[in-house]
Order: C-alpha cells, then sequence, then structure tokens
C-alpha cells in the first residue's frame, strides 16, 4: 500500500518481473519470461498448484460445449494448443478417446454431430483421431450402458496431470534463472519511483523483499485481494467464483475409453479412467460466495454425479465406493452470465500505470490455454521491457518431455535398461518424470537402492528426489500434489510417511 514501509528482510534487489501466484497462469508466465531473458521472482501463499490448479477435471481440451455459447475464438485456440501441449509434454499429457452416448432429450443427434465435426477441424487438428458415430448396441463402449443408449460418439482430446503441468513449468523457469518461491505471501506492494517494492512474508514469519518493473497478479481467485489488498488499487473487473466438484471411485467399465454424459439440466459431466484402476467423476458448476481455501464438496453435489451415473451405466458406483473427493473453485471473467455453465472460460487482462510501473492482472482462464495466455501476458508488458526476446515456448519441451518418439517406446527403453525394477515402478517414473527419470534413478539398479518403502509405488529415493527438486516440503506437497501417490496408500502408511517428512524436515 502507498506510504508503507518494507520491514527489514531478505532483500532480492532488482528483477524485471515480480509474479504473485504459483498456479498454472504464474508458471507459465515465470517459465516464458525467464526464457526470454527477464530476470523473474516468483512467490505463491501455499504450495504450488494448491489451489485451483490441482483441482481441474485434468483435461487438455478444446472445450467442446463452449461451442454452443459461441466461444469459437476461445475453442479454436484452445484446439491448437491441445496440440503444442501434447508436444511438449507427452509424458504427462496424452490423449484420450471420449464416448458420448446420444440422449435425444437434450441435444438432436445433428446438433451433436455438427459440433463435433466442427470440433475436428476448427484446431487444425494434426495429432488426435477424428471424431466417428457408434453403435452403441454393438460396440464394446456400449456394454456398460443402458440398453436405451444404442447410438452414440467418440471424439478425441487430452489427458493431463495437472499440478505436475504446473511444476514443470515452474522448474523450466528455474532453470532460466527465475527465483522460485513456495509459501511467500505477497503482503503490500507500492510504488517507488520506477519499480514496484514488494513485501513478501513466508509461512515462518520471515519477510522478503523484491523490488520489480513490473507486478503481475496471477493470483487467481485471489486475484482482487491482490489489486486492492496488496496493491491498494482499484480495478473495473472483476472474477467470478464457480465451485466444481469431483468424486473419485473404482474404476466400473472394460476399456481405455472415457464418458461425457449429457445431463437432464443441459450440463455435461466426464467419467474419466483415472490411476488406472480408479475413476476421477465430474464436475459440478455452482455459483461460489465464500472464501477460496474453504471450498469443499456438498453432500448435494454427490448426489448430483451418482444420479447422472445411474441414469447412463447399468452397474454405477454407489456413495459407499467413493475413495476421495475433491472441489475448485474457478475464477471465471464475470460476463454477467446468468448460467454458471455459460460464463465465459476465456481470459481478461487489466494494466494499472499507464507510463507507471505497470500491474497486469489476469481474470479468468483455463488449464488449456495457459501457455498462450502467458504469450499475450508478455505482450501487454513489451512496452516496458524494449528489448524483450521473441516468444519460445510453443516448439520447446517442457523438462522431460524430450522423450523422442511415443511415449510406449521411451517407457520401453527405460525398462530395458533398468531390467531389475519392477515395470509398473519403471512405467511410474516414466510417466511422471518423462526424462529426468533417470536422474530421479541415478545408480539405482535394484529395489533395496531405493531406500525406504512408503506403500504402492512409493520409495524414499523418489521423495528425496521430489525434496531436492520440486520444493516438496510438506506431506500433501508429495502425495497428493507433485504425485498421486496418496490415493494407493493406507491411512497407517500415510501416517507414517507424514512421521518420516516432518523427522526429516
Amino acid at each position: 500500500m502507498t506510504g508503507a514501509a518494507p520491514v527489514a528482510g531478505t532483500d532480492h534487489g532488482l528483477v524485471d518481473i515480480a509474479v504473485i501466484g504459483g498456479g498454472i497462469n504464474g508458471a507459465g508466465i515465470a517459465r516464458d519470461a525467464a526464457g526470454r531473458g527477464l530476470k523473474v521472482l516468483l512467490c505463491e501463499k501455499d504450495d504450488f498448484a494448491e489451489g485451483t490448479s490441482s483441482r481441474s477435471g485434468k483435461l487438455i481440451h478444446g472445450g467442446l460445449r463452449y461451442l454452443e455459447y459461441y466461444e469459437f475464438r476461445l475453442v479454436r485456440e484452445a484446439l491448437i494448443e491441445r496440440e503444442v501441449l501434447l508436444a511438449s509434454a507427452p509424458h504427462i499429457i496424452w490423449p484420450m478417446r471420449f464416448v458420448l452416448p446420444h440422449s435425444p432429450e437434450q441435444r438432436p443427434a445433428w446438433l451433436v454431430r455438427t459440433g463435433l465435426l466442427l470440433y475436428d477441424h476448427l484446431g487444425g487438428r494434426k495429432q488426435l483421431p477424428a471424431s466417428r458415430s457408434l453403435d452403441l448396441s454393438r460396440a464394446p463402449e456400449g456394454a456398460p450402458l443402458h440398453q436405451e443408449f444404442r447410438r452414440g460418439f467418440e471424439y478425441s482430446d487430452c489427458w493431463v496431470d495437472d499440478s505436475r503441468l504446473v511444476i514443470l513449468n515452474l522448474i523450466d523457469a528455474a532453470q532460466n534463472g527465475a527465483r522460485i518461491l513456495p509459501r511467500m505471501r505477497a503482503m503490500r506492494a507500492r510504488r517507488d519511483g520506477e519499480t514496484w517494492l514488494l513485501e513478501m512474508q513466508g509461512d515462518d514469519g520471515t519477510t522478503q523483499v523484491v523490488r520489480s518493473r513490473a507486478l503481475v497478479n496471477a493470483a487467481g481467485p485471489w486475484v482482487q485481494d491482490v489489486i486492492q489488498g496488496v496493491a491498494g488499487l482499484n480495478s473495473a473487473q472483476s472474477v467470478r467464483l464457480v465451485k466444481g466438484s469431483h468424486i473419485v471411485v473404482p474404476k466400473f467399465w472394460d476399456g481405455p475409453q472415457a464418458y461425457l454424459l449429457q445431463n437432464t439440466d443441459r450440463r455435461v459431466i466426464f467419467v474419466n479412467p483415472y490411476e488406472d484402476d480408479l475413476a476421477l467423476i465430474g464436475t459440478t458448476d455452482i455459483p461460489y460466495q465464500g472464501r477460496a481455501e474453504d471450498v469443499a464438496i456438498g453432500e448435494d453435489e454427490t448426489d448430483y454425479l451418482l444420479q447422472v451415473l445411474r441414469r447412463y451405466f447399468r452397474t454405477p458406483p454407489q456413495a459407499s465406493e467413493i475413495v476421495h473427493a475433491f472441489s475448485g473453485v474457478r475464477p471465471l471473467y464475470d460476463d454477467n452470465a446468468d448460467n454458471p455453465s455459460a460464463v465465459t472460460r476465456d481470459y481478461v487482462f487489466e494494466v494499472h500505470g499507464e507510463g507507471a510501473p505497470p500491474l497486469l492482472s489476469i481474470f479468468g482462464g483455463k488449464i488449456t490455454t495457459y501457455r498462450r495466455l502467458a504469450e499475450q501476458a508478455l505482450q501487454r508488458l513489451a512496452p516496458w521491457f524494449p528489448k524483450l526476446l521473441p516468444a519460445w515456448t510453443a516448439a520447446r519441451p517442457l523438462p522431460g518431455g524430450d522423450i523422442g518418439g511415443s511415449f510406449d517406446d521411451f517407457s520401453n527403453r527405460l525398462a530395458r535398461d533398468y531390467p531389475d525394477l519392477p515395470r509398473t515402478l519403471v512405467h511410474h517414473y516414466a510417466r511422471l518424470y518423462g526424462t529426468r527419470a533417470r536422474d530421479l534413478l541415478g545408480p539405482a539398479r535394484i529395489i533395496a537402492d531405493l531406500g525406504r518403502h512408503f506403500g504402492g509405488d512409493f520409495y524414499e529415493g523418489e521423495a528425496l528426489y521430489l525434496r531436492d527438486t520440486e520444493w516438496a516440503k510438506r506431506p500433501a506437497d508429495f502425495l497428493d500434489r507433485r504425485t498421486k501417490h496418496g490415493l494407493h496408500l493406507t491411512p497407517a502408511q500415510r501416517l507414517a510417511f507424514e512421521g518420516y517428512i516432518s523427522c526429516s524436515a
């Protein structure tokens, strides 16, 4: 706030851009800016991707349903980005086929087929197969469905490990010289001549300061808190908070396909394979008024999702089978739409400071378009950085993504190089770390070389690697965001790992 003097603490000196927010947009901007020769600092009040960016539907997709709302520019951009991201991180992003059983009381078949044809061609699809019609009375994809669903369609999109996408962008940013500060809250920012003076406070109470030529507000649901509470400014824009919840159950159908279900309220629900033997089901769309930190799934949302499953599947899961559930708050740009599902998923920039050191704030956005959003954010800041290098991220793989050829070929090569390790374990390392798996494994050749076993495919060697290279500190960082080991450990195993972390901190 203007006139507030910073508290003495660690001084990071002068940087070009200070980014507030360690979700996907902040991470993408930090990576892009650092790779263009700018000095970058990023601070995040919690763990990276702890908010919205680890609570998504975990899809890189164009947004088929957005065509109904005439969001053609957004869908086209997202479909183009789908191809770019698939090439840049094939270890954490991979193709998935979606089966859409036709429900004639929702949308006529001709409209669905027309939408899919447009979806096939709007973004210049190159790597993914085209959509097609299905006879669900004969196709194996129809076997788990009620007999009334005899006609359907199939199309392609991509799966993503969302929280790892954030981490890979941050790793690349750090490798390009960015300073990355988890659990470091932006407290106050004031203009001081040609720079911003940003005061930050760690969760241990320590204070750090940095001077920056530009400030980027990528705080997601907290974007207005940063504008008003940190920078002491007013905004002409606003976000609309919408809660989206998911449930996780044991997988209840055969085959690798996912399902897209049309509900009677015209919303669509994804039913996706998850972690080999599980299914991820969501999402809901509910206006949210509370603190983003307090978001949680409600019983009404659970009932809503299970009801959709009962409508379509012969043997749907029961509430007692839910093994995990999570909710996220999506900070959508408020375009005054009446229906939460119709609120735009596009993004808007607001720049405070004509001629003064700028504050760039981001409203809205979706995980699929984060890389393009980062490019456009830097384009908006270019007047303050006349020597800015050209955009570069479209043609560069993310860390570990330089696998050369298909993922299966890479995984098989890795398994041949480590023949005495379990094949499932090597596949796990290949999936999460790509070519970085060799750095993790180092000289390890047999299972005993990986140290203590915490359960499932989780060994001490991986925990140490996450601590040393990916800013993991607390149990949930390791078990829920950097990996999904937490879904496969018993409560006793999780408790034992928590004890291990507390002793080794």
